[in-house]
C-alpha cells in the first residue's frame, strides 16, 4: 500500500449490527451454518497448538472443487475482502487508474485509493459496454457479481464480452463473487482466462462472518503474483478446517439457494406495496423508500427491533434502504417492521440471525 495514501485514507461504513438484542437484517449472511461445524472447529482449535501446513491443500482441493478450477490456481485468504486487496496490491501502483462500478461495494474505490491509485466510476450496468478508449488507460476493471447493493448478477454473455475486452485492452479484471454462491451461475474461474482474477467469500453463504475465509482464483503471471505476496499461514487452522468442511456441504448448498430464492419472492412482493424494489439475484434486496425518509424508516425498523441497512452511503442511492434474506419467521418479523405484516415477533431470538 501507498503511504501517504494511508495517511488520507478513511473507512467507509458497512453493514453489521454490534447490538445482539436486534434482528440484524443489515448484513447479508445466511442465517444457518451447516451441520458439523462446531465438531470441525473444536478438533482444528485443539491442532492449532501448531502453525498451520501453508500449503492448504484441503482447502485448495474444496475450494477449487466448489468453483471449477484446478487447486493451484487458489489462494487462500482469510476473507473474501483480503482477496480483494491481495489482488489490487499485485495490480496497481501509484497513478494507476482502475476502473470501479457504482452503486457498489464501497470497499471498491477505498483499496484502489489505498495503493496510491485513482477510482474510475463506471455505472454498473454499463461495464460490459466499455470500449478500448477507457479500458486500456486502467490497470484494473472491477465487477461484483450478483452486484451489492442491488443483486442482480451479470449476464455470462456480457461477463464473457467485458473478459474479452479486458483481455484485449491488457487489463486485469477482477470479479467479486461473494454472493455467488447463492446462485447456480457458474464462476468466472471457469473461463480459464490469465487476466482475470476471482474473490470469493466463504462467510456469507455458510453463516460465518466471523471466521473471515475466503479465496482468490487466478492463473499464469498474476496466480504467481498473488501466491507471492500471501502472507504466510493467512488462514488459521479453524477457518481452513471449517471451511474446507462447509464447501463440501452440497446440500446445505442447494437448500440454501432454494430458501433464499423463494423467501426473496415472497418478500419482493410483500415489500412492494410500500417501496419499489430491484431485481435481485442475492440474498438482499434493494428498496427505493421514495419520498420517505430514509433515517425515518431506519429508525421506526430499529424501533421494532430490527436492523436495516442504510443504502444511501453507496455511490447515487439517496433514497434507498436495503434488507437481507434470512428465514422464513425472521423476514416476517422485519416485514412487520417495515410496516407490510403483522407477524407475531415473539417467536424470534435474535441471535438466531446474526
Amino acid at each position: 500500500m501507498n503511504p501517504d495514501a494511508i495517511r488520507t485514507g478513511s473507512r467507509v461504513p458497512h453493514g453489521g449490527e454490534t447490538d445482539r438484542e436486534l434482528l440484524d437484517f443489515s448484513a447479508n449472511t445466511n442465517s444457518r451454518t451447516p451441520a458439523g461445524v462446531e465438531d470441525v472447529y473444536a478438533a482444528a482449535l485443539e491442532e492449532s497448538r501448531r502453525y498451520p501446513d501453508d500449503a492448504y491443500p484441503a482447502y485448495r482441493d474444496a475450494a477449487a472443487s466448489f468453483v471449477g478450477c484446478e487447486p493451484e490456481q487458489v489462494i487462500p485468504t482469510p476473507g473474501g475482502l483480503a482477496a480483494i486487496r491481495l489482488a489490487m496490491e499485485s495490480c496497481l501502483e501509484p497513478g494507476d487508474e482502475a476502473l470501479v462500478p457504482y452503486p457498489s461495494f464501497g470497499e471498491y474505490a477505498r483499496e484502489v485509493r489505498l495503493q496510491g491509485a485513482t477510482p474510475r466510476f463506471v455505472r454498473y450496468d454499463d461495464l460490459h459496454e466499455l470500449g478500448p478508449s477507457v479500458l486500456e488507460p486502467c490497470a484494473l476493471a472491477v465487477i461484483c457479481t450478483p452486484n451489492n447493493p442491488t443483486g442482480d448478477a451479470i449476464d455470462r454473455d456480457a461477463l464473457e464480452t467485458l473478459v474479452d475486452r479486458c483481455g484485449d485492452a491488457d487489463t486485469t479484471l477482477l470479479v467479486d463473487e461473494a454472493f455467488l454462491g447463492f446462485t447456480d451461475r457458474s464462476s468466472a474461474a471457469e473461463l480459464g482466462r490469465d487476466h482475470v482474477i476471482v474473490a470469493r467469500s466463504l462467510t456469507k453463504l455458510f453463516g460465518l462472518p466471523g471466521l473471515r475465509a475466503g479465496f482468490a482464483v487466478a492463473r499464469g503471471t498474476r496466480r504467481d503474483a498473488l501466491a507471492t505476496a500471501r502472507r504466510a499461514w493467512s488462514l488459521g487452522t479453524p477457518a481452513a478446517r471449517v471451511g474446507a468442511h462447509c464447501l463440501r456441504q452440497d446440500e446445505f448448498v442447494r437448500e440454501t439457494r432454494e430458501r433464499v430464492a423463494s423467501e426473496r419472492k415472497r418478500m419482493r412482493e410483500a415489500l412492494e406495496h410500500r417501496f419499489d424494489i430491484h431485481p435481485s439475484d442475492a440474498p438482499y434486496l434493494l428498496c427505493d423508500v421514495g419520498d420517505r425518509d430514509v433515517e425515518t424508516v431506519i429508525g421506526d425498523a430499529r424501533a421494532a427491533g430490527v436492523a436495516i441497512r442504510d443504502a444511501t452511503t453507496f455511490r447515487t442511492l439517496d433514497s434507498h434502504i436495503r434488507v437481507a434474506i434470512k428465514d422464513r419467521t425472521a423476514n416476517d418479523r422485519l416485514l412487520g417492521a417495515l410496516g407490510v405484516g403483522d407477524a407475531d415477533d415473539s417467536t424470534v431470538d435474535p441471535r438466531d440471525d446474526d
